[in-house]
């Protein structure tokens, strides 16, 4: 008998490859969230506050840079005088120093202490930029009616980590385009449609404002900003010194600053270059909340594959520079979308997202191969009319409702609740139990 080697197409190698991985993260995560639970019910954390009543609106932010997202919402809700629990991860969120009356704001800890008191939480809608939802430790919770992923990137939905988005109630798009590929993944995964909605772009409204009020530019000094992705495909991560050094050698101001993610999944590779360029009189790094400040001093910026390249080409409107490299798409929901996708980025098939086919139209490519000779390059990559040309056309295409997204993301939110509520009665179901005050 002839024994025949087994063969697995690179597509369905894909496929298998994530589904072992998120069912193997899955099984973990179950048992590790069981044992909080156990831990947190006989301690007697978790039924206070928030948790002891129904609420019909919460939104959980999990990062103080993530305020901005949520702001044009809180302010609607404000303005309606419609009562809404704020549940963050930070300490020092921004939204403490407001004076809102109709907002409730409560710390909940970080990571497996926010996860507990989320996984149990009494609302019928729930909003967040978190995925992962019912993935990881993040589970829905049995008591809320409708969990709600509002988009804090106007590029590809897809380019989560792995089932990001897929149970979701509903996904709020900065642009329509997004919608496409939800629904290819949800045909391919065997999903029920989400709703999607498109509202524009929360955090770009309120960086649209602010940049009325920024001081001039300082055009006296030449300024190139490294803003890049994280994890080990990012800039930083696969270059790091090959990249920051030439450019210290420029003269010119270089800021870096790192994605909020690499202080925790990088913080070595970080310290390293911190160290290595402590002398360096030209070179700043800069870890604030908001990047609006160091984009309104770049001349140009050098990036990856990191949203941040469209806050600064639709903010601003100047060049930028990327650096086209291997990425391994199996990581991403992104890769059951690529009919070739096996980690190599070289062929076509990429270009299928619109973030890498966005990219190559309106940025100009930077070959690692010249990153000696950075300093010329940067100097002729004029700013041409048909760069220009496409960062409009992108910018049309991905930030959509421009000044309005607080006000739709809050018209759908109460919209949805009112017609659970109207579900509620048709079944006699008695309401929850609501707090007298928020």
């Amino acid at each position: 008998m002839t024994l025949y080697p087994l063969y697995i197409d690179p597509g369905t190698g894909s496929m298998l490859f994530s589904i072992l991985l998120g069912a193997a993260a899955t099984i973990f995560f179950v048992f590790r969230a069981l044992i909080i639970k156990m831990k947190l019910f006989f301690s007697g954390g978790g039924r206070r506050g928030a948790f002891s009543y129904a609420v019909p609106y919460v939104i959980y932010c999990e990062g103080k840079q993530y305020f901005n997202v949520f702001k044009p919402v809180l302010d609607e809700f404000e303005k309606r005088k419609i009562n809404l629990v704020y549940l963050t991860s930070a300490e020092d969120d921004p939204v403490f120093e407001m004076n809102f009356d109709y907002i409730k704001a409560e710390y909940i800890g970080e990571g497996n202490k926010a996860f507990a008191c989320l996984n149990m939480i009494n609302a019928d809608f729930v909003l967040m930029t978190t995925p992962g939802l019912q993935v990881y430790q993040l589970k829905r919770s049995r008591l809320v009616k409708h969990y709600s992923h509002i988009l804090h990137a106007p590029s590809d939905a897809t380019m989560y980590r792995l089932f990001g988005i897929d149970y979701f109630d509903s996904v709020l798009l900065t642009g329509d385009y997004q919608a496409e590929d939800i629904r290819k993944l949800e045909n391919m995964r065997d999903l029920p449609e989400k709703q999607l909605i498109t509202v524009g772009c929360t955090y770009l409204d309120v960086y649209a404002e602010k940049i009325k009020h920024l001081p001039p530019k300082d055009d006296s000094v030449f300024t190139v900003l490294v803003s890049p992705s994280w994890g080990e495909s990012a800039l930083l991560s696969r270059y790091g010194e090959k990249l920051l050094s030439p450019l210290v050698k420029t003269g010119w101001r270089i800021i870096v600053r790192p994605h909020p993610q690499s202080k925790k999944s990088e913080a070595a590779i970080l310290k390293s270059l911190m160290e290595k360029y402590i002398g360096a009189y030209n070179l700043e790094w800069d870890y604030e909340r908001e990047n609006i400040y160091s984009l309104s001093k770049a001349d140009i910026m050098i990036s990856d594959f990191s949203g941040i390249i469209f806050d600064y080409a639709f903010l601003f409107d100047r060049p930028v520079l990327y650096v086209n490299h291997r990425i391994d798409m199996r990581l991403y929901d992104a890769d059951d979308l690529l009919e070739d996708a096996d980690g190599d980025d070289s062929g076509a098939s990429l270009e299928k997202l619109w973030i890498f086919r966005t990219l190559k139209a309106i940025g100009i490519e930077l070959m690692d191969d010249f990153f000696d000779s950075i300093g010329e390059l940067i100097k002729n990559a004029a700013d041409s009319e048909d760069l220009r040309a496409a960062r409009h056309k992108a910018k049309n295409e991905a930030w959509q409702h421009r000044a309005k997204a607080g006000k739709l993301t809050a018209d759908f939110m109460i919209q949805t609740v009112k017609e659970i509520e109207e579900c509620r009665q048709l079944k006699n179901q008695p309401a929850p139990r609501r707090a007298g005050t928020v």
